[in-house]
């Protein structure tokens, strides 16, 4: 078996037929289609299900990816590396919103001091993305908010966070400081988009005490959302860090929910079977 037949996988998975994979690789449709046979006979498995004219991953399929994926992954990591000695390296890192904006900034200064030649890549996005990039190799290192939902993911916390209910000013919520949770059940709801932490946290909160909290808007923006609640369009949950500022300049009123504390951590996380660099270590070191 050789890392050529861990490529042609890949490809394969990446652009969901033999043929694409082919043009893909710039070889020949019939040679991707050897390689997956061959891969097959030597495990002695059903990488794919064939139906009809389609390639199907089987589960045994997707377990293979995530050793391929990384192998193949190690291998250019190497080829760079060794090609370019003298180059400067680079550390991808991908982090949740409120970590990319309110954290990430000082780790990377810090990083910086230590390893002054390395060029930082950086994606923020939401949790469930960030632990997708670090499953498929587009990311070393992830920072997130929330839950760790594959068993290929190692992960350490470092720091506990907490998510706070707002209102607008002019909202009856914003004269009582605690409120019974059954009030809730009525309110117009401006949420995180589904796969935020914060989303998932809240969502998980209100089942544990039999509400289903259905949003009347959804956004990716912070910003919208606290611009929202403070024209009184509805009532928000968010992480402390990113109200801050707008409850210190009062724009918005904060309240709390009898018995109820929505907690999270933060987490550093990284693939496990990926390779740590130096550099890679020094960052996680950082955070923790």
């Amino acid at each position: 078996m050789t890392l050529r037949h861990l490529k042609i996988f890949v490809a394969v998975c990446e652009t969901g037929s033999t043929t694409a994979a082919g043009e893909k690789l710039h070889i020949a449709q019939p040679s991707v289609s050897l390689a997956i046979s061959d891969l097959e006979d030597y495990y002695g498995i059903k990488l794919f299900d064939r139906i009809g004219k389609r390639l199907h991953i089987t589960e045994a399929g997707k377990k293979f990816l995530q050793y391929a994926t990384h192998i193949a992954g190690l291998f250019e990591d190497m080829e760079k590396e060794i090609r370019n000695f003298d180059a400067i390296g680079i550390i991808r890192i991908g982090t949740s919103v409120t970590i990319g904006n309110y954290l990430l900034p000082g780790y990377i200064t810090r990083f910086k001091q230590i390893h002054p030649q390395m060029d930082v890549k950086v994606i923020i996005d939401n949790t469930e993305k960030i632990q997708q990039y670090i499953l498929s190799n587009q990311i070393d290192i992830g920072l997130i908010e929330g839950a760790v939902h594959s068993s290929y993911i190692i992960e350490n916390k470092f720091r506990d966070d907490e998510l706070v209910m707002i209102c607008g000013n002019d909202h009856p919520f914003a004269n009582q400081k605690y409120i019974e949770i059954s009030n809730l059940q009525n309110e117009s709801f401006i949420l995180r988009e589904t796969g935020s932490a914060g989303r998932e946290i809240f969502d998980s909160a209100m089942t544990s005490h039999g509400l289903k909290i259905e949003p009347a808007w959804e956004s990716t923006s912070t910003q919208a959302i606290v611009r929202a609640v403070k024209s009184n369009l509805g009532i928000s949950v968010l992480p402390y860090l990113l109200v801050k500022d707008s409850l210190e300049r009062k724009e918005i009123s904060q309240f709390w929910i009898k018995g109820m504390h929505l907690k999270r951590s933060f987490s550093v996380i990284y693939h496990r079977n990926k390779f740590l660099t130096e550099s890679a270590k020094d960052f996680i070191a950082l955070c923790k």
